[in-house]
């Protein structure tokens, strides 16, 4: 049994309502003898009897919660008894309608178990009705029987259908509140995990961007560390593309973190994005590369296609990851970078692959990369393959059997009309 006791929005413990109820109908039923207007109703006085059957009524009523079923068998006998032995008036006679205080107390509990009831129970409870209404008509007057019958039926039949209304009606609020809550649930999940996947993301992010240029800016030191005897304007060179190199990290750094921004100008625009790189901006990652001794060899074949923004930056972080991969792990060697755009060779131009691949350490001075790449571990690789699956791509990175190391990204292209709107005018790519 489901309790559900409400009363104008307010919810309350369901023994509070049973007796605050059954301290009304006590009240009704012991002011009534003094109600009786002389020439009224021949009626008993208030004894013992009459105590104890109104004490029995109110304690039915009281216990309610406890004994939904019983409370308006128990309720409707003792009025009755009340009737049948002339402590109340008729609840149709000659002097009128007559609903007292022990009529209501049997509509009350049928409204509290129509409220609170299973259906099995209130429909129990509405057998209940015509056989009451029955019992007060034989207890009538000859000339008022049918319309005692027809009174107590009506009183009770009002009762119980409005628990019936109220039980919907609070079923449909509980409803409700249960379908609010769990959408505040399902939204609080989803805001979490955009969280967490904002934070990953920043993570790779900040992970491409410092080792990348710390990567450069390593390289670049002990070079211009080794020349700087016998070359002082190469080093001072050096020492500006080291300078260069630390307030270009900084620049991003500062763009990335502008996400976290809680000032008020994020209520303005809370879908601005850091600006992103592209592969447009290669050439000049490139050229950075370059600078630290890195032999690059560029190569672009195919005819380029817009691309989305998220295909942009994870070509842009690929590239850069396995440059940085090869500067940590090969040192100076020979690198090529190229871009497939028909890396199927069936000439529709579906897919876009991206290689980058080292000859390996020019010496044994440096030890060698593993063969296989530690699944699971950093950001480097694995924030490489998670940006080539998000896009839907494949990304596999090994040693090669000659020697070296190689990455390679296969990522699927837009249909040409699906990005050229948005994208008209870009420049194209040139091959180095």
């Amino acid at each position: 049994m489901k309790l559900m006791d409400s009363f104008a929005g307010l919810r309350l413990p369901a023994a509070l309502t049973d007796t605050s109820l059954a301290a009304l109908v006590a009240a009704g039923c012991l002011a009534l003898p003094g109600m009786i207007p002389p020439g009224g109703p021949d009626l008993l006085g208030p004894d013992a009897r009459w105590f104890a059957l109104v004490l029995l009524s109110t304690l039915s009523i009281a216990l309610h919660h406890r004994l939904p079923w019983a409370s308006p068998l128990v309720v409707a006998a003792a009025t009755s008894t009340l009737q049948g032995l002339s402590y109340i008036p008729d609840l149709s006679g000659p002097e009128g309608t007559s609903i007292g205080p022990a009529y209501l107390g049997v509509a009350v509990a049928v409204f509290l178990t129509s409220v609170r009831c299973e259906p099995r129970i209130t429909t129990a409870t509405a057998l209940l009705i015509p056989v009451h209404a029955f019992a007060e008509a034989l207890l009538a007057s000859a000339g008022n029987r049918v319309a005692a019958f027809l009174t107590d039926a009506l009183l009770l039949l009002a009762a119980w259908a409005l628990g019936l209304l109220m039980r919907a009606r609070t079923a449909m609020r509980n409803e409700a509140l249960e379908r609010a809550a769990a959408l505040e649930r399902e939204q609080t999940a989803n805001a979490r995990a955009a969280v967490m996947a904002e934070r990953a993301r920043i993570a790779r992010e900040m992970h491409d961007i410092v080792a990348h240029n710390v990567s450069l800016m390593v390289v670049q030191t002990i070079a211009a560390d080794r020349v700087q005897d016998r070359s002082p304007g190469k080093a001072h060179e050096l020492h500006a593309t080291i300078e260069q190199t630390g307030r270009d990290t900084v620049t991003e750094l500062r763009r990335l973190l502008s996400v976290l921004r809680t000032d008020e100008d994020a209520d303005d625009d809370p879908t601005r994005q850091p600006p992103q790189p592209t592969v447009d901006a290669l050439p000049e990652l490139i050229d950075s590369v370059r600078a630290t001794g890195l032999d690059v060899d560029h190569r672009v074949t195919g005819t380029p296609v817009a691309l989305p923004a998220g295909t942009h930056l994870t070509v842009y972080r690929v590239v850069q990851e396995a440059l940085t991969n090869t500067l940590k792990h090969a040192g100076p060697t020979r690198t090529g970078v190229s871009l497939d755009w028909d890396g199927d060779g069936d000439g529709d131009g579906d897919r876009l692959v991206v290689r980058v691949c080292d000859d390996g350490p020019r010496d044994d001075a440096r030890p060698h990369r593993p063969p296989t790449a530690p699944a699971g571990t950093g950001h480097g690789l694995l924030g490489m393959r998670e940006r080539v699956s998000a896009v839907g791509g494949t990304l596999y990175a090994g040693a090669r059997p000659g020697g070296g190391y190689c990455v390679h990204a296969t990522l699927p292209l837009p249909e040409p009309d699906e990005t050229t709107a948005q994208h008209e005018g870009s420049p194209r790519y040139a091959a180095h």
